[in-house]
């Protein structure tokens, strides 16, 4: 009875000492009481994620699950959701506000799903157009793309989510991601490729940040002690969690020096079996473990997490959030071309033709990113909605997507069979070895596999497989061989490689064309392997048939004819890089379609930029509307009719041609080494094409409007390295809208070379017809410096600068010159 007593006397003083138990102690005396009740196991542990989007609870500390979502349009993993525009959309309204909305609204439905962190956003610099994942990003600049990003991580974290800024760094390709090397030297490296991550550190507060699966100058991302120690927790000081991107961990030791906290989606390779001798032979101190874990239990604290349960609630169509995906649309799409004033419709449209594969479908990019939308306005529901009064016809005017011929294909089991088919080899390894597990013929290789749906016990990851038959055409004729996959893939005809994409990657498409004659047998064989996440094969031979001549009637039938073409899901995503051509037959389509009316307008979906010279003379006017959301279909009517005034600018540059970019040499690897150096260095976008001999079609900050605006009254005050700068913008033409003003910097002398200008502010600006505004920026140290190789650090020189004001890179409106002390 007495030695009961007695351990009563103890319990509250027990309580009291568990600091991190008192929601009103500092978020680091939790994190640290925390951390040191926690074995060396527990600690290794809690490093590697667990049921691929979680960070594991432990219930002995009352640790909850901490709960993840991709990003960076949508919160899609658990199932319908609010699906916004694609980021690069967002940065082309050049409007802050915007951005924190868009985060905001990010953040409401991730709180609505018990969500914890967003992976999102991301920031990686556009720096060709085929990057598959240049839509998820916000353009060439780094300062418009910190601003932006700062923005909507303050949107995402006033809701109590954790944003997470991706991916650290220099992922600016997505061929061959796992093993290519982004080579540069430091100074690019600071100045364009790392300022957005900093200013979405220091300025947005970003709780947590991811690796990219790339190599920096020859070390992966994950182990890259430069980047992550030296760099990003050192001068920027950054307090919160560096986690992997999925898969993106290949050496647990390299990655637990090199900086990483958390290895997703689980602890491959940072775990008990490779740490621990590690730790126990002196290779890793105990306390490089511990700083690890106490940046994941400091953000856990900082955000109430441990305090606030997050549990799931019912989710359904929000009216707000759906608001917010419209008005980035309206203000994010750009308008490129209106010759002869053909937008807006006039009052006197009575038929339109509504033409082109991505009219009738809410198109996005793929990937990670991709959402499911509650609902979906297309470009022909939006059109057919706006004005009933006016006759609308739509024709597709598309190639079948090769699925469609799947259950077509003449394929039999081996030559001398009449099985459809092909024969079917499983392997619980990656690399074809060893005796198949499963053997069986497949009357069509149509797989789409989720981790919950494998098949005869094919397991979740980490497996190949070999398919082998004959091809038996029933005539003589060119086909078409295509085969989609998640991961790698090789095709092989009478023993020759016809394709060959045998490296990790996200679902993509590539295609071969053969001649083939009626009568004959050819030997096929296919063989595929998949390494983790969504795993797809899917194979198909066909005889594709092109007739445009429906599209051509009912176009020369229509006082106004839309082309809607451009990019989807299955051919710009994350994993793979698209052509810079549009995919296949949508040029001839644009040119068909435009020869029978000439007043076309092609209404275009992408993340960037795509080859136009063949057919951009011949139509009258583009609206550039990139993956536009869930509303993107009312936005576009709203702007082709006149209810919005278009004033989206563009936040990269468009060149002509691709040979026209400055990374035409060295963007993809020439020498099959895994390495691509950045030869280009600062010159990327604007800063290359404001002293090359060639000029793009279309430059940084340009974009149309149906009124015009004039700059006036430049004044620039203040000293030493803190100016204000203001000037008048007004509207001179008859309706409202909105202009994105641009303010440049340029030194007029400097010790070392210098882009020739560099933006450094910018704003955008509402104004009524005949309206007037006063603008005003500021400028400080920043924006004069440059990185200092000699110094390791930022610096300015001391002279004279201007400071120029323009409407786009090209059009500059104002300019003065200062003098910075």
């Amino acid at each position: 009875m007495r030695h009961f007593a007695f351990l009563l006397l103890f319990v509250p003083a027990t309580l009291f000492s568990q600091i991190y138990k008192n929601p009103k102690a500092s978020e680091d005396d939790r994190a640290n009481d925390l951390l040191s009740r926690m074995t060396l196991e527990e600690k290794i542990d809690y490093i590697g994620g667990y049921k691929d989007f979680y960070i594991r609870g432990m219930a002995r500390f009352g640790l909850p699950e901490i709960k993840m979502t991709d990003g960076p349009v949508g919160t899609r993993n658990y199932g319908p959701t609010t699906a916004y525009p694609a980021s690069i959309l967002a940065s082309a309204t050049w409007d802050t506000t915007l951005a924190y909305r868009f985060g905001e609204a990010l953040g409401k439905d991730a709180r609505e799903r018990g969500v914890h962190i967003l992976l999102a956003p991301g920031v990686n610099i556009y720096r060709s157009p085929m990057n598959g994942r240049n839509f998820e990003y916000l353009g060439e600049d780094p300062f418009l793309s910190g601003k932006m990003a700062s923005n909507y991580i303050q949107g995402v974290q006033s809701q109590h989510v954790v944003a997470t800024v991706k991916h650290f760094a220099a992922n600016n390709q997505e061929w061959d991601r796992n093993n290519v090397s982004s080579d540069m030297d430091e100074r690019t490296l600071r100045e364009i490729y790392l300022p957005a991550f900093k200013m979405a550190v220091q300025e947005g507060k970003a709780g947590a940040v991811m690796n990219s699966y790339n190599l920096v100058n020859g070390q992966h991302a994950t182990q890259n002690g430069h980047l992550n120690n030296d760099i990003l927790k050192g001068e920027w000081q950054f307090d919160g969690m560096l986690m992997s991107d999925w898969v993106a961990t290949y050496d647990g030791v390299g990655a637990a020096s090199g900086g990483l906290d958390l290895e997703m989606p689980s602890g491959a390779f940072m775990n008990r079996e490779s740490l621990l001798p590690a730790i126990k032979s002196g290779k890793i101190p105990e306390s490089v473990i511990d700083d690890k874990v106490r940046r994941i239990l400091r953000i856990i604290f900082r955000f109430g997490f441990y305090d606030n349960a997050y549990v799931a609630s019912e989710t359904k169509p929000n009216a707000e959030n759906a608001q917010v995906t419209l008005d980035l649309a309206r203000n994010g799409i750009v308008l490129l071309k209106n010759d002869s004033a053909i937008l807006p419709l006039k009052k006197s449209i009575k038929s339109i033709a509504v033409i082109g594969p991505n009219a009738k479908q809410c198109v996005a990019g793929g990937g990670s990113s991709y959402t499911t939308p509650f609902e979906c306005v297309s470009l022909l529901d939006g059109i057919t909605k706006y004005d009933k009064s006016i006759s609308v016809k739509y024709f597709a005017g598309a190639v079948p997507p090769m699925e469609e011929y799947i259950t077509q294909s003449p394929l039999f089991i081996s030559a001398d069979s009449k099985t459809k088919g092909l024969k079917a080899e499983y392997f619980l390894n990656q690399n074809l070895s060893g005796l198949p597990f499963l053997k069986r013929n497949e009357a069509e290789i149509n797989h789409n596999w989720s981790d919950a749906t494998k098949d005869e016990g094919i397991p979740a990851d980490h497996f190949s497989a070999r398919y082998t038959g004959t091809i038996r055409p029933e005539k003589t004729a060119v086909y078409k061989l295509a085969v989609r996959g998640d991961d790698g893939y090789n095709l092989f005809v009478d023993g020759k490689t016809v394709i060959d994409m045998w490296a990790d990657h996200a679902s993509t498409l590539k295609t071969v064309e053969l001649s083939l004659e009626a009568g004959k047998t050819y030997d096929v064989k296919l063989e595929y392997y998949e390494n983790a996440g969504d795993a797809q094969i899917e194979f198909a031979v066909y005889h594709e048939v092109i007739d445009f001549t429906e599209a051509e009637k009912m176009a020369a039938s229509a006082d106004v004819a839309i082309v809607s073409v451009g990019f989807d899901n299955n051919s710009e995503g994350e994993g793979f890089d698209r052509s810079f051509e549009l995919p296949p037959y949508q040029e001839e389509l644009i040119n068909v379609v435009a020869k029978a009316n000439p007043n076309t307008i092609v209404v275009l979906n992408a993340g960037g930029n795509v080859y136009m010279q063949t057919w951009l003379p011949h139509v009258k006017g583009l609206l550039h509307a990139w993956f536009p959301g869930q509303e993107g279909g009312t936005a576009v009517a709203e702007i082709l009719f006149g209810k919005t005034n278009p004033s989206g600018k563009l936040p990269a540059s468009f060149e002509k041609k691709w040979e026209d970019n400055p990374t035409y040499n060295n963007y993809h690897d020439p020498d099959g080494d895994k390495k691509v150096f950045y030869g280009e260095g600062l010159n990327i976008g604007y800063r290359y094409f404001d002293r090359a001999a060639v000029k793009p079609e279309f430059p940084f900050g340009f974009g149309l409007s149906y009124t015009t605006f004039a700059y006036s009254n430049l004044k620039i005050t203040g000293s030493g390295t803190t100016f204000t700068v203001t000037f008048n913008i007004k509207n001179t033409g008859e309706i409202a809208g909105a202009e994105s003003a641009q303010v440049y910097v340029h030194q007029n002398v400097s010790p070392v070379e210098r882009p020739f200008k560099e933006l450094k502010g910018f704003a955008k600006v509402f104004l009524k017809a005949g309206e007037s505004k006063t603008v005003s920026v500021t400028l400080d140290a920043n924006a004069f410096s440059y990185f200092k190789t000699e110094k390791n650090a930022f610096g300015y020189d001391a002279g004279k600068f201007n400071v120029l004001v323009g409407a786009s890179s090209e059009d500059i409106r104002l300019e003065e010159t200062i003098q910075v002390k």
